[in-house]
């Protein structure tokens, strides 16, 4: 049984998805304390609970201490059980994060699987549908597995509502090294906009376009989305490059002015082509635990988060397999297992 706590490292609610996984993973019971004790309201949210039912259903997992505001839980995995299923937030958390919980186990499972969840697909603090399509996805699926997802209705802050589908068919798991990010092809900036007046969409387009100049100007667009999806507005930030596309989002908020959403956006954009990286902030974390299952691989990033940081450390205690980082002579940062 491993013991955890919560409050440690990045202190969130990815201590708690990340134990999951790797518990069902390699068969190992965890309990954990202080659950998201580094958060300014500590204790299990909706979106968080809903993850955990999720990996619980999959794995047949015994789980107690499983209620919005607990702040201590354990949980006893069983086997891996590929299906078809359907979970519910009930309010705008994340169906990334809860994607972010069961796709490695069902990626591994002996038959497919079809996940349908509903909840928040365009929050803060949580990648966005893009970024599980034209990021994440693609690179998994050149380790063997074929995996694919839609999305059926957006759901922002607050309302939620949103539904996405995400297809699984497993395959073992290649080991691949992702040093080279290879030649820019195009970047696309789209606002979209539900219920919401325009002119926000329109702020964020000349904000964002005054950061990337060197874009065209067709590559700037609004996205009018039927105003019964919000209210609600994120701006998507994408750069197709020839091994990888990374997408950088921000989300309209009250009290958050659109340009300055837009200028923070862009220039995390601008500096992630910079880096010559690889990966980008969000997608380091995310191929920390694949990499690990495949039991080698490599790749370089820009500078380090508390989000990955604190990944590999879980990693590491439950399987093992310790990754190494480096800083390399351009200045990224290389991942390296095995």
């Amino acid at each position: 049984m491993i013991t955890i706590d919560g409050s440690e490292g990045e202190g969130g609610g990815q201590v708690l998805r990340y134990a999951a996984a790797l518990s069902l993973l390699t068969g190992e019971p965890f309990t954990i304390t202080n659950i998201r004790g580094g958060r300014a309201k500590p204790g299990l949210m909706r979106q968080h609970v809903t993850a955990l039912e999720a990996a619980a259903a999959i794995g047949s997992a015994e789980c107690s201490g499983l209620a919005v505001g607990s702040s201590d839980l354990s949980f006893r995995p069983g086997s891996v059980v590929p299906g078809e299923y359907h979970f519910a937030i009930g309010t705008a958390g994340s169906t990334a994060l809860v994607v972010q919980t069961v796709l490695l186990p069902l990626m591994l499972a002996d038959a497919p699987s079809r996940i349908v969840i509903e909840g928040g697909t365009h929050a803060a603090s949580a990648p966005p549908f893009e970024f599980l399509a034209h990021t994440l996805l693609p690179v998994l699926t050149r380790m063997g597995p074929r995996l694919s997802v839609s999305l059926e209705r957006h759901g922002f802050y607050p309302r939620g509502g949103g539904r996405i589908v995400l297809d699984i068919a497993p395959a073992p798991l290649t080991p691949i090294e992702c040093i080279e990010r290879g030649a820019f092809h195009s970047g696309k900036v789209e606002a979209l906009i539900a219920g919401i007046p325009f002119d926000i969409a329109d702020r964020e387009l000349k904000t964002a376009r005054k950061v990337l100049a060197d874009w065209p100007e067709d590559a700037f667009a609004p996205v009018q989305l039927p105003a019964d999806h919000g209210p609600g507005n994120a701006l998507l930030i994408t750069a197709e490059c020839e091994h990888v596309t990374e997408v950088m989002s921000a989300f309209g908020q009250i009290g958050i002015p659109a340009e300055r959403l837009a200028k923070t956006a862009a220039k995390r954009m601008a500096g992630y082509l910079a880096s010559g990286a690889f990966a980008g902030p969000y997608l380091q974390d995310q191929l920390l635990l694949p990499f690990a299952c495949a039991g080698a691989g490599a790749f370089t990033t820009v500078k380090l988060s508390e989000h990955t940081r604190t990944a590999a450390a879980l990693i590491a205690r439950f399987t093992g397999r310790a990754f190494a980082f480096r800083e390399d002579a351009e200045g990224r940062w290389l991942a390296s297992l095995g």
